[in-house]
C-alpha cells in the first residue's frame, strides 16, 4: 500500500464522525443451538480531509460498531481535498473490487454508491464522479476507496517533488 506517508499521527484534537457502512450477521451452529455474532465495518472522518475505516466483531451490534469505531481511529489517513473535490483522477484495486475516482466541477455532488459514498462524504468531498467495477463487497470497496484516496497528491506535493512552483504544475 502506498498510503504510509499520509498517516495521521494523533487523534486527540480531531473531531471525528462515524458512519456505519455494513453489518454482517454470522451464525454458528453448535450442539446447544445457533449462536449469532455481528461484524460491522465503520468509516470515520472529520469532513476536512481525514478518514479511516475499521472492522469490529462482537456478540451484539452496538459492541461491534463501537469496536469498529475504535479500530477506525487507529487507521486514519490525510487526503488532499481541493475546493470540495479530489485533485486528480485515481484508480485502485483491493481484492476483487476496483474503483475509479474522478474530480468533478462544483455542484455535481457525490456520484458514488453505497460504501464508496460513505468514505467520500466522511473525508469531506462534495463533488466527485466514481465508478466501481468487479466485486461490490462493502469491505473491499471501502478498502479500495481508502487506497485510492491515500495515493492522492496535492498540487503542492507534486510541485515539491518536481522541484518547480505550484503555478508551473498547472501551466506546464
Amino acid at each position: 500500500m502506498a498510503i504510509k506517508n499520509n498517516r495521521v499521527k494523533s487523534t486527540n484534537d480531531i473531531e471525528l464522525q462515524d458512519r456505519l457502512v455494513a453489518i454482517n450477521r454470522v451464525t454458528k451452529v453448535t450442539k446447544g443451538g445457533r449462536t449469532f455474532t455481528f461484524a460491522a465495518i465503520v468509516v470515520v472522518g472529520n469532513g476536512n480531509g481525514i478518514v479511516g475505516w475499521g472492522l469490529g466483531k462482537a456478540n451484539e451490534v452496538q459492541a461491534a460498531i463501537a469496536k469498529g469505531v475504535e479500530a477506525a481511529k487507529k487507521n486514519l489517513i490525510r487526503v488532499p481535498v481541493h475546493k470540495g473535490t479530489i485533485p486528480h483522477e485515481q484508480e485502485a484495486k483491493f481484492g476483487g473490487s476496483r474503483v475509479i475516482l474522478k474530480p468533478a466541477s462544483h455542484g455535481t455532488g457525490v456520484k458514488a454508491g453505497g460504501a464508496m459514498r460513505a468514505v467520500l462524504e466522511s473525508v469531506g468531498v462534495t463533488d466527485v464522479l466514481c465508478k466501481s467495477k468487479g466485486s461490490s463487497n462493502p469491505h473491499n470497496l471501502v478498502k479500495a476507496t481508502i487506497e485510492a484516496l491515500g495515493e492522492m497528491r496535492s498540487p503542492a506535493q507534486v510541485a515539491q517533488h518536481r522541484g518547480i512552483s505550484v503555478d508551473k504544475v498547472f501551466n506546464g
